[in-house]
């Protein structure tokens, strides 16, 4: 017992320490790079320079180069910074990584000082994720701002180029005109063909960082239409008027099953809600399931059945449009 506390310590020390360390470092060199470009935009002269093009981003996975270097060897860093540039976040992975290291450890520290290890354990592994469930829910919600705003930007697109302009002045026009983060990816997307990637390929990086159905038929349509020819103003109102009325079924699709999505979030919240209600009201009573030595299967089983449950609960519920 005694080595484990001294590895608990340990490792809190050390995540805390690394913490404080990322949190008290300055603005990396892109940091730097991208604040002096943001500055040059100010001027007309310098007013196509997009802070964002990848030509001048070589992102850091952490200020620090020794947990740069170590981070770069993981295969799942490059996901997780491209999870943070989808929600709209410039937080590094690395921090990201050490919050919810320090979050996991301290819940196992706080939680096994009042409850059995066993309890303590799955405590700590659920609230580490607790940071990247933050992460996808601002993931979520911008690409949800994203798709409620696209279809806008497609109308916008096929006026400019039925009045005679060309479609990548029509990226231009939704740059200026659009809200964010409409604007803020297709800048990208203009600023990245403007320094000479083929628009073919500005498009395939569009949809990469945007990875919704309607911006992939975006992608096809244009692709499609600049290799066979068509009436691109055309493929642009069809294409926003296909997109607004999946949004009418989706909003339909949700009233119709609210009644359903309520009734899974109470049977899910249910179990556990009892559970800690009663520890609360008749500890005694509840008791017997901790000191029972049967009793850690039984919490066990009924957590991974319970979690079965759910998932098949949000299957039937959800419905994609």
């Amino acid at each position: 017992m005694v080595w484990m506390v001294t590895g608990v310590t340990f490792v809190v020390s050390s995540i805390i320490v690394l913490s404080i360390w990322v949190a008290s470092q300055g603005p990396s060199t892109q940091e730097v790079v991208r604040g002096r470009i943001g500055k040059l935009q100010a001027t007309k002269k310098w007013a196509g320079i997009a802070s964002d093009l990848k030509l001048v981003r070589d992102e850091m996975f952490s200020s620090i180069p020794v947990l740069h270097r170590l981070l770069s060897r993981s295969p799942g860093t490059t996901w997780a910074q491209k999870f943070l540039s989808q929600a709209g976040m410039k937080t590094k992975p690395a921090k990201l990584f050490l919050i919810s290291c320090l979050i996991g450890v301290l819940t196992y520290v706080i939680v096994g000082h009042f409850l059995p290890i066993y309890i303590a354990l799955p405590a700590g592994a659920l609230t580490f994720f607790i940071p990247l469930g933050v992460v996808a829910l601002k993931r979520k919600q911008r690409l949800n701002q994203f798709e409620e705003r696209f279809p806008d930007a497609l109308d916008m697109m096929g006026r400019a180029v039925r009045a005679g302009h060309a479609f990548t002045s029509a990226m231009e026009l939704v740059v200026e005109d659009c809200a964010e983060p409409v604007a803020g990816e297709f800048s990208i997307t203009f600023e990245e063909q403007n320094y000479g990637i083929p628009v073919r390929d500005a498009l395939m990086n569009l949809a990469d960082r945007v990875p919704t159905f309607d911006v992939r038929f975006l992608v096809t349509a244009i692709i499609v239409q600049r290799d066979s020819g068509g009436n691109l103003a055309e493929v642009l109102d069809q294409l926003s008027r296909v997109i607004r009325e999946r949004f009418r079924i989706r909003r339909d699709v949700k009233t119709k099953t609210a009644l359903g999505r309520l009734t899974a979030g109470i049977l899910i919240a249910l179990p556990m809600a009892m559970l800690g209600m009663m520890m609360f009201v008749n500890p005694e009573y509840e008791s017997v399931i901790f000191t029972d030595p049967k009793g850690p299967m039984i919490l066990l089983i009924a957590g991974a059945m319970q979690l079965i449950g759910a998932f098949f609960l949000w299957r039937i519920v959800s419905i994609e449009v």
